[in-house]
């Protein structure tokens, strides 16, 4: 069995759902060396986080970010936690209900994604900054 593990550091993305498939692909590329394997992803932080969706309507991402606006507004009277602004702990309610990590399928040294699948950064604050991932390939 083969096991590649890579640390990105993606560019700071504005607020909103990103497509990072290519990204993660062009860091990785022992990918390619794998039949039959798994290819995890975690992202390294709080505010943001990782989801599988439609790679190729760009609005898709665009009602992804309004809905989640809706279910989760910002300066609720009720949040303790608004040192870093309005939009910090909404991001966190974000990030953990997206999560901090995806499974692909890989087969035959790709990606083993559906025709209209990819991989997004979902950032959720006004200003996050740089972010890490942490991407393992691994199988035979």
């Amino acid at each position: 069995m083969k096991f590649y593990q890579k640390q990105i550091k993606l560019d700071p993305y504005i607020r909103g759902f990103h497509l990072i498939t290519d990204c993660i692909l062009k860091a990785i590329p022992e990918i390619k060396e794998i039949k039959i394997g798994q290819l995890q992803v975690f992202i390294k932080h709080t505010s943001a986080s990782l989801t599988i969706n439609e790679n190729a309507d760009c609005t898709v991402r665009l009602d992804f970010e309004s809905h989640f606006n809706k279910m989760v507004s910002e300066n609720a009277p009720y949040y303790k936690h608004t040192y870093e602004g309005s939009d910090d702990m909404p991001a966190h309610i974000k990030a953990s209900l997206l999560g901090a990590s995806i499974q692909i399928p890989i087969s035959n040294g790709k990606l083993n994604l559906g025709i209209w699948q990819g991989v997004y950064l979902c950032e959720h604050r006004n200003n996050g900054g740089s972010r890490g991932l942490v991407v393992t390939a691994f199988g035979d």
